[in-house]
């Protein structure tokens, strides 16, 4: 099984981290994927640095440009994880855009995730109707699974759509907005919540965009399964050393 499938079957709310590779500095990835499991995160997302990232916030996007700026790509990323699996267990995720993946190779993309032990991908600007026509076969050849976002925008006949495809988890954005951490959710987040409890999927949900203390994430997981971290986390290693990790970590889940 896929180690994101044994992952969601365990009973508890999983707490996944988003960070992107080659921030603050290009070597970094492996200290931060090591200390993020070591301080009890269940799930990591690694992002892959890009030029034009039109989902995130303004703390994603600057920690992008500095890490390709220090000189981050996608061949020195599978260099830098080459034999991640000998030290880190938990499901790792692989969150890109579909630009700098295509010129990769996107076969080429799945094969080498697979040889290092990627779990998944999150390509937000994939089209889900090309994935199922070009690439969902792929993704079964390399055992990767394909995170699909949903937001409160999405119509229900596209949700289930996504649900039928997917055999994971689904990304559910809590707000139309970008990436960025906020104080707590809102009335009209707490119904899109309600709402998509309701509709039953088949995949369980991890809600991201939003969270950033203990708080957001015990609101995000109060029906739904997990939460994700990542503009609070980001500015987190912009202010402090990668040793502080365990910290920023036991705060979100104490």
């Amino acid at each position: 099984m896929n180690r994101i499938n044994i992952k969601l079957q365990e009973d508890k709310k999983i707490l996944s981290i988003y960070f992107t590779a080659g921030y603050p500095n290009l070597n970094d990835t492996v200290s931060i994927i090591q200390k993020l499991e070591k301080s009890g995160v269940d799930m990591i997302e690694i992002g892959l640095p890009f030029s034009d990232p039109l989902a995130d916030g303004p703390t994603i996007q600057e920690s992008s440009s500095k890490a390709l700026e220090n000189g981050m790509t996608t061949k020195l990323l599978f260099e830098q994880l080459a034999h991640i699996r000998e030290t880190v267990q938990i499901p790792l995720i692989i969150m890109g855009y579909f630009n700098p993946i295509l010129q990769f190779g996107m076969e080429k993309f799945c094969e080498q995730c697979a040889q290092i032990g990627i779990d998944g991908l999150i390509i937000p600007d994939l089209p889900l109707e090309i994935f199922e026509q070009q690439y969902q076969s792929l993704f079964e050849k390399y055992n990767l699974k394909n995170i699909r976002l949903i937001t409160p925008q999405t119509s229900e006949e596209r949700i289930r759509k996504i649900d039928a495809l997917s055999d994971s988890f689904i990304y559910m954005v809590s707000s139309s907005s970008t990436t960025g951490g906020q104080s707590s959710f809102g009335e009209s987040q707490q119904n899109y919540f309600n709402r998509i409890t309701q509709m039953q999927l088949k995949n369980p949900q991890i809600i991201g965009f939003g969270i950033s203390n203990q708080e957001t994430f015990s609101q995000a997981t109060k029906q739904q399964k997990g939460g994700i971290i990542g503009s609070a986390f980001i500015q987190h290693l912009n202010q402090n050393k990668i040793e502080t990790i365990p910290d920023f970590v036991a705060k979100i889940l104490c």
